[in-house]
């Protein structure tokens, strides 16, 4: 009831503010684009993204010309487009709702336990978006807040496996919001990054 009601309470408190969102997408640890995004809440409560930078990306000295260069940046634009699938899914994940939280405790799918410091409580949660997946929440009770989150999931199918883990932090005067969150798809060895920073009131 606790963690149902701090979500509850941070999500309405997150809906008056904008901020900046930093992706950076690497392969197999190299940096390969990065995009900055101002966000806010839709009506649905889902982050709205518009884009306020250029997309940069890592160049290798020159451009390929004919048909090598069309299947370079044929892949580069499949790497983006999963990439973004990356991205939706780990949203997802990021600000927990508490109608979903409740139900899933009463269908068995939650476990509470200590988080290994005074004061913080670990609740594993079992198929919250999708089926097999796991949540690991860790949430402090003297702040109300959540702390981090571990995530093991998959895009399509169980073998696309996806891990996401975040960190928050409490904004001054303001809600508990994500400060960095980094998504791995293991199958192609993407990953990406995602920074909040620059919070204003609307």
């Amino acid at each position: 009831a606790e963690i149902r009601q701090a979500a509850a309470q941070n999500k309405q408190l997150l809906g008056r503010y904008t901020w900046q969102e930093q992706q950076t997408l690497s392969i197999k640890g190299e940096v390969k684009k990065q995009t900055m995004f101002q966000v806010h809440l839709g009506p649905d409560g889902k982050p709205q993204k518009t884009q306020i930078s250029p997309q940069q990306q890592s160049s290798n000295g020159g451009s390929d010309r004919g048909l090598r260069g069309r299947i370079k940046e044929k892949k580069i634009e499949d790497f983006e487009k999963y990439a973004k699938h990356l991205a939706a899914l780990a949203q997802s994940y990021a600000q927990p709702e508490p109608g979903k939280l409740q139900q899933l405790y009463e269908q068995g799918n939650v476990s509470l336990g200590s988080g290994g410091e005074p004061g913080l409580i670990r609740m594993v949660i079992h198929n919250y978006v999708k089926q097999g997946d796991t949540v690991t929440l860790v949430f402090n009770r003297a702040a109300k807040a959540l702390q981090s989150i571990n995530v093991s999931s998959y895009l399509d199918n169980p073998q696309d496996a996806v891990t996401i883990s975040a960190q928050y932090v409490k904004i001054p005067d303001g809600p508990n919001h994500v400060d960095t969150m980094t998504v791995n798809g293991e199958s192609k060895h993407l990953t990406v990054t995602m920074q909040n920073s620059n919070y204003q009131m609307m």
